[in-house]
């Protein structure tokens, strides 16, 4: 057996492993936990586990005498899974280092292969995290904290280390590509030097304590008008058990972003474009949360997509949450149908589709960005713009389409 095929098989064998402990987090992290896998203690009526349980993929085979507690075929998922969690990150290590497939056709590939392996590295780590959040949502429509918050962390410190993490675009002199670069903030514009100063600084310690906020559990009514609303909102942040955690992650992350700001250079770019676009991925959300919850009168998004869109966006960048949110619609279609045949479910829930959007570009970002997204963002302050208009366009919509239901099945 060759080298490669060596690595390969290693990759796999490794995939698979990791899919066993995806599984686990599934069961365990959801909101009902279940005991499922040889990972979790056994169902109080299930046969004693054996040490072959724990084999990837074939383990599952053996706990199908399982089946009877719970649910026909209920092995099936998770094998497939570690199956496909094993066979899928030898892919992605193909894509992205041998064939260096994120890198533009016009444009050598990097003759240091340690950017090509940073990005593959922050690409699986995501996938293995929007792994668990698709699989929870699917089962429970919710997307727990304690997959999204810590992956949001992690991917901060990750990006402020190792800033090749970043997805690549081409260097250009004119129109002629002559290199490579990660994608930063600005991008496809040059780097605006004012961002390395106070202002840069002020930007990134800003849209990290609105995550922070926006993670506090809290409670806000506007019942009895504006000042009682701070109060309630003011008291029931006050009271949460969690407020120590919750400081200390607050405190210990902005010292981190002030030491990585002195520090400068391409570890305090890196770092602010992340914070930039988890600021910009969850904000996205939360405006379409807001206002489809104005226009239908009812919850039209859940909390769990606003802080999963944050985490794409750390990893991901702004410009890519962006496009990400007009492409999980798309998704959304694929996904309904498949779900629909195998299980007659009608119901939606859209983390999974932000996760299905967020491969796919990852996977076909060389051309989705050189075809589609660098001559759209190259528009500058038009996007933002084009943007702020489609929300209100959607929030009118949604409203109409609310009197027309009201109108319909009323009677």
């Amino acid at each position: 057996m060759t080298l490669s095929a060596l690595l390969y098989l290693g990759i796999f064998l490794l995939g698979a492993l990791v899919g066993g402990q995806l599984n686990r987090a599934i069961y365990r992290l959801a909101w009902f936990p279940r005991p499922i896998g040889p990972w979790s203690a056994p169902h109080p009526q299930a046969p004693p586990r054996r040490a072959s349980d724990r084999i990837p993929v074939l383990g599952w085979w053996g706990l199908r005498r399982e089946s009877p507690i719970h649910g026909k075929g209920y092995w099936i998922r998770p094998a497939a899974i570690e199956l496909l969690t094993g066979a899928g990150l030898a892919l992605l290590y193909a894509w992205h280092v041998p064939a260096a497939g994120l890198i533009p056709d016009a444009v050598p590939p990097p003759d240091d292969p340690r950017m090509l392996i940073a990005t593959y590295l922050a690409h699986t780590l995501l996938i293995c995290l929007m792994i668990v959040a698709t699989f929870i949502d699917l089962d429970e429509q919710t997307i727990p904290d304690w997959v999204t918050m810590p992956g949001t962390l992690v991917g901060l410190v990750l990006m402020a280390a190792w800033p090749a993490a970043a997805l690549p675009i081409a260097t250009t002199i004119g129109t002629r590509p002559v290199g490579i670069e990660p994608l930063r903030l600005t991008s496809p514009h040059d780097w605006a030097v004012f961002l390395d100063g106070g202002a840069g600084l002020a930007l990134g310690l800003a849209a990290f304590a609105a995550w922070c906020f926006a993670i506090w559990p809290k409670t806000v009514t506007l019942r009895r008008g504006i000042r009682r609303a701070a109060i309630y909102l003011l008291a029931s942040m006050i009271r949460f058990p969690g407020r120590r955690v919750l400081l200390a992650i607050l405190a210990g992350g902005s010292a981190v972003i002030l030491l990585v700001w002195l520090l400068g250079g391409d570890r305090w770019q890196s770092l602010l474009t992340a914070l930039v676009g988890m600021a910009f991925g969850g904000g996205l959300i939360w405006m379409v949360r807001v206002i489809g919850q104005a226009a239908l009168g009812k919850e039209a998004m859940g909390f769990g997509d606003v802080t999963l869109m944050a985490m794409i966006g750390v990893y991901l960048g702004w410009q890519s949450t962006l496009l990400v949110f007009f492409m999980a619609p798309l998704v959304a279609v694929v996904i309904c149908l498949v779900q629909w045949v195998l299980t007659r479910r009608r119901d939606i829930a859209f983390g999974p589709y932000l996760c299905g959007a967020a491969l796919i570009l990852m996977i076909g970002w060389s051309e989705i960005w050189q075809q589609w997204a660098q001559p759209i963002f190259s528009l500058g302050w038009l996007v933002p713009q084009v943007l702020f208009f489609c929300l209100i366009l959607m929030g009118g919509m949604l409203s109409l389409w609310r009197a027309i239901e009201q109108l319909l099945f009323s009677r």
